[in-house]
């Protein structure tokens, strides 16, 4: 199969969903925010009455999670679908850390900017260069980014640098993703961490039989929501062979994370319940990831040229 996007050119976005349900039972964990707790809300069905929402998992949550499934975890390296496709290697003192792919904030990672060793920070401060005044050439700094991890266009990027265009470098995200769950009902349980041998030790240094109580939820709707915003991509003003590599790759990235990504914490192990759904454009369907995978190494190489040579930087981290 070769992927035809052609379908997508008179459209500002893909919109897609999918129903979610908990793999057993019908309890799941709520994400938990350290001054929130969980991100309850009131929304509104399509009468107009109010009902009780729950943040699943959020947008910048969710940015990280379709990011890893990029990165083979056993193998310490790139899925192989994905091998070719540039990123930033980190190593202090001789020794791999991290990388851009596994780095929340990608280039903007303190591995990669805030290093001593400024190698890299200076070639991109060169190639960035022109862009200290006046209104930032949205377009030169998306093929920056495309030169060095196609990821960061993907999923967004503030480069929170004043030496860098006095930190005014951000590019919003071209795929966005979140989940909610509605008409969510408390379910509330507890236990006790049991101490056998001295119960009532100090608890503070961790001694002692302490009693806790904790919070899941139970949903008749759960759905994740994905947007791809192909208006944002269009005007980065990117070949054609760049545009389809960076759709093919959102669209695995979906794909992946809804046949492996779902186990989102602990307690909280969801899994689709049918198909991904594409709201707009209707006449539009989504590869499968099969399709995808057998498309993305063919994609890469045509787009290859505008890829930093070798196509994984290295940069060393010295406190």
């Amino acid at each position: 199969m070769s992927l035809d996007f052609s379908t997508l050119d008179q459209h500002p976005r893909i919109l897609m969903q999918v129903a979610l349900q908990p793999v057993q039972g019908s309890r799941f964990q709520p994400t938990g925010f350290p001054d929130l707790g969980p991100a309850t809300f009131k929304g509104f069905n399509k009468e107009g009455n109010s009902v009780d929402c729950l943040l699943v998992e959020s947008a910048q949550s969710m940015a990280n999670r379709l990011e890893a499934v990029c990165w083979e975890e056993g193998e310490g390296c790139i899925v192989k679908a994905l091998d070719g496709l540039p990123f930033i290697e980190v190593s202090e003192g001789g020794k791999v850390i991290t990388n851009s792919l596994l780095e929340s904030h990608r280039l903007n990672s303190p591995y990669i900017l805030e290093s001593k060793d400024r190698t890299f920070f200076d070639q991109l401060k060169e190639e960035l260069g022109g862009l200290e005044v006046g209104r930032v050439d949205l377009r030169q700094l998306a093929t920056i980014l495309i030169k060095y991890d196609p990821n960061s266009l993907i999923h967004g990027i503030f480069l929170a640098k004043k030496e860098l265009a006095g930190g005014r470098l951000r590019l919003p995200r071209i795929l966005s993703s979140f989940i909610e769950a509605q008409k969510v009902e408390v379910v509330a349980s507890g236990g006790v961490k049991n101490d056998s041998h001295d119960p009532q030790g100090d608890t503070k240094k961790g001694f002692g039989n302490v009693p806790f109580h904790r919070e899941e939820y139970a949903s008749p709707s759960i759905t994740a929501y994905f947007n791809l915003d192909l208006a944002q991509l269009r005007g980065y003003g990117l070949d054609e062979d760049t545009n389809t590599l960076l759709i093919a790759l959102s669209l695995y990235k979906i794909r992946k994370f809804l046949r492996e990504g779902l186990r989102l914490r602990t307690a909280c192990d969801l899994e689709p319940i049918e198909d991904l759904i594409v709201k707009r454009p209707q006449e539009f369907t989504v590869p499968t990831l099969e399709e995808l995978e057998a498309e993305l190494p063919g994609l890469i190489e045509a787009a290859s040229q505008h890829f930093a040579d070798p196509r994984v930087t290295q940069v060393q981290y010295k406190k």
